[in-house]
């Protein structure tokens, strides 16, 4: 019996790519699914909305902390789902979902995230102590 039969090369002609924890994490990671400006925004509302979380951390007193739970609830949620949404965009997961769902849940995210945003700043400017951390969660809300 010849060696071809009954053993098969161990090693490859073409390995391909590096392999190592850091390659493969570069390989599955890429920024190319998103066109520049979609890029920046989507990096401009993760930022904003974890500034805005920050800032109303930094709150160390409130008379009606309704509203200010109720938008640190909103500002969380807000940089999670901006977070997933971009980990979904550059990673394989892209690939492994139907493209117009993830367009089209990425919109309705977005819009949904707009409005409870919308009204979580209103209910927050109405209840605020005025105090300077508080001030400028506000106005980073209104900017994003």
């Amino acid at each position: 019996m010849e060696n071809g039969a009954v053993y098969r090369s161990t090693t490859e002609a073409h390995p391909g790519p590096a392999r190592g924890a850091r390659s493969s994490l570069v390989a599955y990671f890429t920024l190319r699914r998103l066109k520049r400006t979609r890029l920046i925004l989507k990096l401009l509302q993760l930022v904003l909305s974890l500034l805005a979380f920050i800032c109303e951390e930094v709150v160390s007193q409130c008379t009606l902390c309704g509203g200010l739970y109720f938008f640190e609830f909103v500002s969380c949620i807000a940089f999670l789902l901006s977070l997933l949404m971009l980990i979904v965009y550059c990673t394989p997961v892209y690939d492994k979902v139907d493209t117009a769902k993830v367009k089209s849940s990425d919109f309705y995210i977005t819009v949904g995230t707009g409005l409870v945003y919308l009204v979580a700043s209103i209910f927050f400017s109405l209840t605020h102590d005025s105090t300077t951390a508080e001030l400028a969660a506000i106005i980073i809300l209104r900017r994003s």
